[in-house]
């Protein structure tokens, strides 16, 4: 398969784009409070096993 040919087939998939995949989003806040949760509770983990006594 060549550039060209796959260059067209990649065209015809973004031009088809809009038909499929209809689910409903996440929240953004959902996701980034997660990350948030986790990146705290690692935070704290590593923090508390670095204390100088």
């Amino acid at each position: 398969m060549s550039i060209q040919q796959s260059a067209a087939q990649l065209v015809t998939l973004a031009s088809e784009g809009g038909e499929g995949g209809h689910h409903m989003n996440l929240n953004p806040l959902l996701p980034g409070l997660g990350a948030f949760v986790i990146l705290m509770l690692l935070l704290f983990i590593t923090v508390s096993f670095n204390r100088d006594r």
